[in-house]
């Protein structure tokens, strides 16, 4: 019988977001493909360094020993020729990542693969693929260059979101940017009843709760926090939207416009979704992140 992926968590990630390939990337800008090529050939052997989203992967798949039958799946989506994929796949041994599945697309879009995979999440360093898969419908994010890795032994997975715009719609965001702070407060506390709409990361967190049910509270593999700057006064209808989607986070900050990244480092954050650069760019030196960029 056929593999079949349907009843997985199928997380889609780009070799240059599990592991550090700047240096290679660089060489590619710099000298072209051919040259590229044979650099990753001739360094097969060397183990790569490891990327922003090394932890991330590597804690969800160790959800895979707490089952008889594996409940995620890891794929490597690549714009990479197959001739490259010698050395990713040293490095997996190397690391003892048990990813048995690639796609290597030779420069074509790796989005057109999605569905035929089943994704429910798509991580790259290629922003255009990651805009093309959110038009799709799939929660994707570009991953942020990330130098320290949490040297953390524990393997529970701890996964930050921002709310508008990634777990929620974007629409409140928008009164915000249009209209300023005072109208965005008028609006929630108006609609504080009324669940907010669905974001591009709803379904991925929904079948992150359906993991989390199969444990109790205090042995869950996975723990998620919302960390939004809204201010908490419009606490009651992201809650209320929370509910009525049937899904929790552990964890949630209202930061009033306070900074995030300090709260993310003490929650201990794998990875970060956020839709703006302006906290991206605070939090990435402490925490891996991920743009999340609006539906076009």
């Amino acid at each position: 019988m056929a593999y079949d992926l349907t009843d997985k968590l199928v997380i889609a990630i780009s070799s240059r977001a599990l592991f550090d390939l700047e240096i290679e990337n660089n060489i590619f800008d710099e000298n072209g493909l051919q040259a590229y090529y044979d650099y990753q050939l001739e360094h097969e052997d060397t183990p790569l360094e490891l990327g922003t989203a090394y932890r991330f992967v590597k804690n969800f798949l160790a959800i895979n020993k707490k089952f008889d039958d594996k409940l995620i799946e890891v794929i490597i989506l690549s714009r990479n020729n197959a001739a490259t994929g010698l050395r990713i796949g040293r490095s997996l041994e190397h690391y003892g990542l048990s990813i048995e599945r690639s796609g290597w697309t030779a420069g074509t879009p790796v989005t057109r693969y999605l569905e035929a995979f089943k994704v429910d999440l798509f991580l790259s360093a290629n922003s255009q693929d990651v805009q093309e898969a959110i038009n799709a419908g799939v929660a994707a994010a570009t991953i942020l260059p990330h130098a320290h890795q949490n040297q953390d032994d524990s393997d529970i997975v701890r996964i930050a979101f921002d709310g508008d715009a990634v777990l929620f719609g974007d629409e409140s965001e928008k009164i915000y940017q249009q209209y300023g702070l005072e109208a965005f407060m008028k609006h929630e506390m108006e609609n504080a009843k009324n669940p907010l709409s669905k974001g591009p990361f709803f379904k991925f967190l929904k079948v992150i709760s359906d993991i989390q049910n199969r444990f109790t509270m205090e042995q869950s593999p996975i723990r998620t926090a919302l960390v939004t700057a809204r201010n908490f006064t419009t606490y009651e209808r992201v809650l209320r939207t929370l509910d009525a989607w049937g899904v929790r986070v552990d964890e949630a900050f209202f930061q009033g416009g306070v900074r995030k990244h300090e709260v993310i480092a003490a929650f201990g954050a794998d990875i970060f979704f956020d839709d703006q650069d302006a906290h991206l760019a605070d939090t990435s030196p402490f925490t891996p992140s991920a743009k999340v960029p609006y539906k076009k």
